[in-house]
């Protein structure tokens, strides 16, 4: 039969938040591999499992449901993909399904985020409320035509929600992500930290999880 192609959801949590992209990907095709799922490789002199990752998550981001892209050449259930492969991943990554592709990736307009700061409550609430406040949120962000170059982020940061949490406070994030504008969270946490620092707002970042990832319709992609 001809391929057919195949999206699989996972979760990528505790020490795998530490595999690079790269290892992510060297990751799951050992686990494909060892999962005997009928995967279709690329052709060429060197073939290869197909795989590929919608959105790269950020070294030390936890990810809730991220995607990726394979590819079967036999007739094979969703359960039994998910299954198969969920027993050959390593700790810390967990599929969470298969399904058929519904949106092409470059659909892909958002992405939410959850992220933790330790300190005082009531100083982080006010400084969330403050660096948002701010007239431009300046920040150095690489452009692969011009290197570093200054941007101001505050138009693109959504803050939909701050919480307290146990010994600190809780941020809800979506963030502009694919193939017109990606503002990571790590470009958030790190501006906020600085912003508390200059403030002599003792802070720290004890998580940062993607939650999910939408269209630029705001659907969350599937």
């Amino acid at each position: 039969m001809d391929k057919k192609n195949i999206r699989v959801f996972f979760e990528k949590k505790d020490r795998a938040i530490y595999i690079s992209h790269l290892d992510l990907l060297r990751t799951m095709q050992r686990a494909l591999k060892r999962s005997g799922l009928p995967v279709w490789y690329s052709e060429g002199f060197n073939p290869r499992i197909y795989l590929n990752f919608p959105l790269a998550l950020s070294l030390g981001t936890e990810g809730l449901r991220e995607p990726m892209d394979m590819a079967v050449v036999e007739d094979v259930s969703l359960e039994e993909i998910a299954g198969k492969l969920n027993g050959a991943c390593p700790e810390g990554i967990r599929i969470l399904s298969a399904a058929y592709p519904v949106h092409p990736n470059k659909d892909i307009g958002f992405a939410e985020y959850e992220t933790i700061f330790s300190g005082d409550t009531r100083a982080l609430k006010g400084a969330v409320s403050a660096y948002i406040s701010q007239e431009s949120i300046k920040v150095m962000k690489h452009s692969k035509k011009k290197g570093m170059i200054e941007v101001d982020i505050k138009p693109h940061i959504n803050i939909r929600g701050v919480s307290e949490c146990e010994n600190g406070i809780m941020t809800e994030l979506r963030l502009p992500a694919g193939n017109e504008l990606n503002l990571n969270c790590g470009v958030f946490t790190e501006s906020f930290l600085g912003y508390c620092n200059s403030c002599g707002i003792m802070a720290e970042l004890c998580c940062a999880k993607r939650t999910n990832i939408l269209c630029a319709d705001g659907a969350v992609f599937e």
